[in-house]
């Protein structure tokens, strides 16, 4: 759930935030943290490869269990909030006394059983087990794309792709953007929808939000000097004008195709999104 603020500055005017209601707990798990270096977009020569970046609140690394490969059943022990994620993550306990996190599907509640499998087990809230043993029509999330090596598609926020069918060694799924793709049937997912689906409603309502994410001013190219973009400069305001727009490089920076043309994986895909 969000909640809005009264208009007591322009910065609260639109802004909302959200209300934590689904958190019954406020401090991670020591076990399962570690520290996040800050690397505002630089790469290991030191140069910014990814521009804006910088500055924000200090975090730790929640470590997520992705892969989930115990089979035993584990009880929810709390529901967190993750710093580094859109969604909730479940804090889960086993009868040994292992903690491991993992994602928080919606309705999730602190005392429910959770449990992994490599076959059919319970079609229940958050039990994970492989495609080919999941009912047909069911909203999964947290999706391998090989077998064995953890889920990874459909794990932000609110997000969760059906299963349309399975078919030989595939399960057809349709992804989130209206994609309709294979997966392997013995690729593993989890029951459910993922939590926190009012995410993408979040107004931030100034900049001071903005830069405690650790993101910093962008700057519009025609906003500045010709000698720093190719849309600077002109008297007055002036449009991007011909031939394109382009980057602050001077490439084409509307409608290229950024997917390679012989990507291995484009058989898999049966009708491209919308």
């Amino acid at each position: 759930m969000l909640k809005q603020y009264k208009p007591t500055s322009p910065g609260r005017r639109n802004a909302s935030c959200d209300e934590f209601a689904d958190i019954t707990k406020t401090e991670p798990e020591k076990s399962l943290i570690v520290i996040r270096k800050q690397m505002s977009g630089r790469n290991n020569q030191g140069k910014i490869t990814v521009r804006h970046r910088g500055g924000g609140a200090r975090r730790y690394i929640r470590i997520v269990d992705f892969l989930q490969e115990r089979t035993d059943p584990a009880k929810v022990l709390a529901i967190e909030y993750d710093p580094n994620r859109s969604s909730r993550i479940a804090l889960l306990g086993y009868a040994d006394g292992v903690k491991r996190y993992i994602i928080a599907p919606l309705d999730l509640k602190v005392g429910d059983e959770v449990q992994s499998a490599f076959t059919r087990i319970d079609v229940k809230l958050a039990n994970r087990m492989p495609l080919q043993d999941i009912p047909i029509g069911l909203l999964v999330h947290n999706v391998e794309l090989v077998p064995g090596q953890g889920g990874k598609i459909i794990r932000s926020a609110g997000s969760s792709t059906q299963l349309l069918a399975h078919e030989g060694d595939y399960a057809q799924l349709k992804m989130p953007s209206g994609e309709i793709r294979l997966v392997s049937k013995k690729a593993r997912a989890s029951i459910g929808i993922v939590s926190n689906p009012d995410h993408h409603l979040l107004r931030l309502g100034k900049a001071g939000r903005k830069r405690h994410l650790g993101r910093r001013p962008e700057v519009r190219g025609k906003a500045m000097n010709p000698v720093d973009h190719p849309h600077g400069g002109g008297e007055g305001r002036n449009p991007i004008g011909l031939p394109y727009p382009k980057t602050k490089w001077g490439k084409h920076a509307l409608g290229v195709k950024t997917r390679r043309h012989k990507k291995y994986s484009n058989k898999m895909i049966l009708q491209r999104r919308k």
